[in-house]
């Protein structure tokens, strides 16, 4: 497997990870209490500014591995790419477990939502607004 790309992002006291279908990451530098998906803030890339070569991996339609990690807490899961996601938020990226499409998402028919990821990993954003790092595999070779 290759990592295709990575992104950094920070946690915030009012992260609760409890929405049943989408995991979000934004660049906004806030959070209120409505945001239920969000993993985390101050994202360093949306849509807009993935690597080339995971975007021509997504628009294919290609099945993605996505690597979440807080200093020694790993989750995962994997997602799919479709022809028709746009990549073009400059503000958000948005993982779904559903194939609903929008400028926000990254990818789809995802294997995990916020409420599905390791509590002890949202323990630790929440806890001490830890640097979160967000891995893209190429999972091809699993396929």
């Amino acid at each position: 497997m290759t990592i295709l790309d990575s992104i950094n992002a920070t946690g915030h006291s009012l992260i609760k990870c409890t929405h049943s279908t989408t995991i979000e990451l934004t660049k906004d530098d806030y959070l209120t209490n409505q945001g239920t998906c969000i993993l985390g803030i101050k994202a360093s890339k949306a849509c807009f500014d993935l690597d080339p070569a995971l975007k021509r991996k997504i628009m294919k339609g290609d099945k993605i591995e996505v690597i979440i990690k807080v200093d020694d807490v790993i989750d995962y899961f994997y997602g799919y790419g479709s022809k028709n996601l746009t990549l073009l938020s400059k503000k958000d990226l948005v993982f779904r477990k559903s194939d609903f499409v929008c400028d926000r998402t990254i990818l789809i028919k995802c294997s995990k939502s916020s409420s599905d990821l390791n509590r002890n990993l949202i323990k630790k954003i929440i806890s001490s607004k830890k640097q979160i790092s967000i891995l893209f595999k190429d999972n091809d070779v699993y396929e």
